[in-house]
């Protein structure tokens, strides 16, 4: 290589390189400036959420929300609400199997599991014996079962 081929390249690269850091300066401002706007967003965010969270709650306790669409049934019965922690937490004291539970109620054992899991919502006349089953003991429900046996 001559000496002028090598002095063309190498200011070739001394011109490459100084352009480059021109356009990593620009990008690392930028970069800096987007940062700080997305965790200024990030801080609004969870700020919104946190209020929305407490007019939830305030709305909770004022006013629950029904399972279904709030309306009335035809016969005037109002609308039931449906948890599947709280449908758990009443199988567990009563010291009941899913599918024992189930038989109470007169549904299949994989039908509690999928209200226990959130997965399906019971119908109206099940959540009738659901309502009808949190009034039963653990001696109750066990009589019931025997009965139903």
């Amino acid at each position: 290589m001559s000496a002028f081929e090598a002095a063309l390249k190498a200011e070739i690269t001394r011109i490459a390189r100084k352009e480059g850091r021109a356009v990593q300066k620009q990008l690392r401002t930028l970069s800096g400036h987007y940062r700080r706007e997305i965790a200024a967003l990030k801080q609004k965010v969870a700020a919104l959420e946190k209020q929305l969270g407490r007019a939830a709650g305030k709305a909770g306790r004022a006013a629950p929300v029904p399972a279904t669409d709030g309306a009335e049934g035809d016969d005037g019965a109002k609308a039931r609400r449906f948890s599947a922690t709280r449908l758990a937490a009443q199988r567990a004291k009563l010291g009941l199997s899913a599918q024992e539970f189930g038989q109470l109620i007169g549904v299949s054992d994989q039908t509690i599991y999928k209200w226990e899991s959130g997965k399906v919502r019971p119908r109206a006349a099940q959540l009738d014996a659901i309502v009808e089953s949190r009034k039963h003991t653990k001696a109750t429900a066990a009589a019931a079962l025997a009965e139903k046996a």
